[in-house]
This record gives structure tokens, sequence and C-alpha cells, in this order.
């Protein structure tokens, strides 16, 4: 993401910065982002039009076609499901993570991360949250970063395409089609406050909406925990 904002300001239009190998890898919140060597690290930069609660709508076609990469890969039997607001997990765990940075007037860039061949420790992840899973350890499957780009960019693209044509409507509706515990308790933590509710869906603007006893809440920005 680092060389992605350093090259965006030069680029003439979308492209994709693929890391083979990373030493101050990050997530969202700061936080640190294990990167063993085969897995897949890469940024797409482009200059949506739009305003920031637009270009952060990006975080729903990026995870879809994570998932749809997904499962051009690692084949039928694979259990995939899209948890809010941005990993892939796979037959439960997590196996891809999306982070999003405003890149000014230079643009958009959408860090995305997918534990390919090997997966962190449940050491390197907080207490209750999902555990790490890898392409290679559930489907046995080994499959290079290079080749994962090949399925991830024409699924981006797509959705990319469908999302500047008809706006968030149809990714939203594909988005809840492949969300995790959808209509189950979950519990979203926003840092200083903790809110636990049935996932009803989320709204136009990307926010999740928990079905609570005092009626619907609409949380925009939190980890959420199963």
């Amino acid at each position: 993401m680092a060389e992605a904002a350093r090259l965006a300001p030069q680029l003439a239009g979308p492209a994709w910065v693929l890391a083979h190998e990373q030493t101050a890898a990050r997530g969202r919140r700061g936080r640190v982002w294990r990167h063993p060597k085969g897995n897949f690290s890469a940024t797409y930069v482009c200059r949506p039009k739009g305003d920031a609660s637009h270009r952060a709508l990006y975080s729903f076609v990026a995870a879809l076609a994570l998932d749809a990469a997904l499962a051009a890969v690692s084949g039928p039997h694979a259990r995939l499901g899209i948890k809010w607001p941005n990993d892939v997990l796979l037959n439960g765990g997590k196996v891809a993570g999306i982070l999003l940075e405003s890149l000014g007037d230079a643009g958009l860039a959408i860090g995305i991360g997918v534990n390919l061949m090997q997966a962190p420790g449940r050491e390197d992840v907080e207490p209750g949250a999902v555990a790490p899973v890898s392409l290679h350890s559930e489907c046995g499957l080994t499959v290079t970063p290079l080749e994962f780009l090949d399925a991830l960019g024409p699924a981006f693209h797509h959705f990319s395409q469908q999302f500047a044509l008809y706006g968030f409507d149809p990714i939203r509706a594909a988005w809840l089609s492949r969300a995790a515990r959808l209509g189950e308790i979950v519990t979203a933590r926003t840092g200083t406050e903790s809110y636990t509710g049935i996932f009803d869906t989320i709204d136009l603007r990307g926010a999740m909406i928990l079905k609570q006893p005092d009626g619907p809440r609409a949380i925009s920005a939190a980890d959420v925990f199963f």
C-alpha cells in the first residue's frame, strides 16, 4: 500500500501493485498484518468518482471479487462467506482481509491480503476473533500470488463495472447473499462501545443494521465477533 501510494500520482489509470514480500505490512486500525512467504498481498489503485462515503463502498466490491476469485481457485466444496465489514471466510475461518485508504486527489488504495499458503497463529489475533486459515490448509491447494491475481483481477473488474453502471443496489444484494451470520446474533465492538443483536442487513451506506430490543441500530464501523 505504501508503494501504491507512491506510484498513484503517476498512474494513467487503475493498476494493481503486487508485493511478493512485505516487512511492514499493516491491517485495519494500525494492526500488524502477517505476510508469510507464498501469501497474496496486493493493492488496487484507482480514481473512483464520488465522495468519501461512495468510495468506502468499494470495500463491498472488493469483498465480492475476493469471494468470486476464491470460489474459482478452491472448487465447489469450499464454504465461503463474507464477514462484515471486510473479511472473507473459508470453512468458517478468516482467509482474507481488505483495507481501504484514501490517497486524496491521487485516488483510492484497496489493499487485499489472502492466506494462500500459511495462516497466522491464534496468538496473532485478538481473543474471540475468527481463527485464521489458509487456502492450502483447508483445500490442499497450492496457488501462487500471480495465479490468484489472474482470478481476482477479472472478478474485481466485473464488480467495479457493475457498481459504476448500476450503483450500490446490485452490489448490496450480491453481498447480502454471501454474508456470514446474516440473521444470527453477533457482537459489534467499536473500540469504546459493544453492541449485540441480530445481524439484519446492511443499509445503503454499507452500515450493519443490528436488531436490538429497543429497535434497529446502524453500525458504520466496528469489529464483529460471532
